[in-house]
């Protein structure tokens, strides 16, 4: 039976963060709120519990999950070949909307699903989802709807969504804003926006103005 925990209430949420580590180390699946929409979540370094995940959103191994981390240090022990341009994005926007495709470390034991070597980060700017990450270490985290279906701004949306299949459910209430982050792949000699979303490809051309649009 999933347990939900109202994160309004300084007790519930106190509470809620700690069954939800637990949880995550136990490699079951978790919801959280972000800055953009809840996510579904497990630890990114468990292959089963990202399988689970996967399975849950009925969504196949080609569409691999991306991974939210609770501050910027944690990048140095995931990616590599990460150039200035990208750390200047990650000052500009992180905490915030901007998902990296990055080069992932080649030593880490991690299945994500068919990646191709890379990885998507990202550092949500919820409080919530901060402090579990901070508590867990890098998550798989996937927005917590099935897939095809619209992506919840409401713990409530999730739940009725992925039912039982998830663990504990933390409700943030609902989510500033439905529109997704905004997705750059800084694996190449320029950054390239592949999905414009919450930052603008004007307002990232501010930091890095040779910046690729894709087509």
């Amino acid at each position: 039976m999933a347990r939900r925990y109202d994160c309004s209430d300084a007790t519930d949420r106190a509470t809620g963060l700690r069954e939800a580590a637990s949880a995550v180390r136990r490699g079951e699946l978790v919801v959280l709120p972000t800055d953009t929409v809840y996510g579904i979540g497990a630890d990114a370094f468990t292959p089963e519990a990202v399988g689970d995940l996967l399975e849950a959103k009925g969504r196949g191994r080609g569409m691999p999950s991306p991974v939210l981390i609770g501050s910027p240090n944690t990048l140095h022990g995931l990616v590599t070949d990460f150039s200035e341009q990208a750390w200047e994005l990650v000052d500009a926007f992180w905490p915030g909307a901007l998902t990296l495709i990055a080069r992932h470390q080649p030593s880490l034991t991690w299945d994500l699903g068919e990646t191709g070597g890379t990885v998507a980060v990202r550092m949500p700017l919820h409080p919530v989802a901060i402090e579990l990450l901070t508590e867990t270490g890098p998550m798989a985290v996937s927005s917590a709807n099935l897939t095809g279906h619209p992506a919840p701004q409401t713990c409530d949306a999730a739940q009725e969504m992925l039912g039982d299949s998830v663990a504990v459910y933390l409700d943030g209430g609902p989510t500033p804003d439905s529109v997704p982050s905004s997705i750059v792949d800084v694996t190449g000699p320029a950054p390239r926006l592949l999905r414009a979303g919450a930052i603008s490809a004007e307002e990232l051309r501010k930091v890095v103005p040779d910046l690729e649009v894709a087509s």
